[in-house]
């Protein structure tokens, strides 16, 4: 389990599934782009040009907060993808492993409402979905949900019916404004451009500095071309100013940047590579 300290706040990493996926699947580039992009390798980029791509959760304590960040694909759920679809991993024992069971909780953060981080927000329990953290409050951002309530997530499956609108339903969700405060430590910032209302969760404690980038950042070739919009971001010219600007604003800066799909090592620093930028994690 990687973990990391930023000041007084801990950041748990729990892997559900890491696996090389095709550049053309979400970006729509070759695996020439991606080889050509030589800092990418050993750790994001396989010999073949094939990108490693993580979905875990990632675990804030703060201040006796104990908070999930994005929930991952979750169990017993039809995908049209078929290597997410009625999967029966062991992600609850591993989180229970790691000193996490999911009573534990008190707060659900999602970035977005995408299939992949909002899976496990519900459990096939006799036949019907339920809360799997029982005794936590799921923090969405309103705009975020106004949109996704509105819609359902056609090219994966059910995702709003089997993994949003059941807590809704069970009155644990709180709409929140996309610059809400958890704790003094812990705060999200807006990234909007792959859904409406996504953010990233910005973290500071005892002068040091962390952010979780949620999707706006899939994958680290993006640093090196910010214009890569992902094919399933909602509005591409807006998610890419929003990583022109993120980039610009993190760069050579002591900010330790966790990505949501990031393979391991997944943390490092925004540094300035020509016109560009890369992660450095050494």
């Amino acid at each position: 389990m990687l973990q990391w300290k930023i000041g007084n706040v801990t950041v748990s990493r729990i892997v559900e599934l890491e696996a090389p996926t095709s550049p053309r699947f979400l970006f729509g580039r070759s695996k020439q782009d991606v080889l050509g992009i030589k800092w990418l390798r050993p750790h994001f980029v396989t010999e073949t040009g094939l990108m490693i791509l993580s979905i875990h959760a990632l675990v804030v304590e703060s201040e006796g907060r104990k908070i999930i960040v994005d929930t991952c694909l979750g169990n017993d759920k039809e995908r049209k993808i078929p290597g997410w679809s009625m999967l029966k991993g062991s992600f609850l024992e591993d989180l229970a492993e790691a000193g996490f069971p999911r009573e534990s909780f008190d707060t659900v953060m999602c970035t977005h409402l995408h299939v992949d981080h909002v899976g496990w927000n519900t459990m096939l329990v006799d036949g019907k979905w339920a809360p799997t953290f029982p005794n936590a409050r799921y923090l969405f951002a309103r705009q975020e949900w106004e949109y996704w309530s509105q819609n359902e997530q056609d090219e994966f499956g059910p995702v709003v019916e089997d993994s949003v609108r059941p807590i809704v339903d069970a009155g644990l969700a709180e709409l929140v404004d996309m610059d809400h405060r958890i704790t003094s430590e812990v705060w999200l910032e807006p990234t909007p451009g792959h859904t409406p209302g996504h953010v990233s969760v910005r973290i500071s404690s005892q002068g040091e500095e962390a952010v979780i980038t949620g999707d706006m950042t899939h994958h680290p070739c993006q640093f090196a071309h910010p214009d890569w919009a992902a094919t399933v971001d909602y509005d591409a010219d807006q998610s890419t100013q929003t990583r022109l600007d993120f980039y610009a604003r993190y760069a050579e800066q002591p900010v330790l940047v966790i990505g949501t799909h990031f393979a391991t090592p997944t943390a490092g620093k925004i540094v300035r590579d020509g016109d560009a930028y890369r992660l450095d994690v050494d």
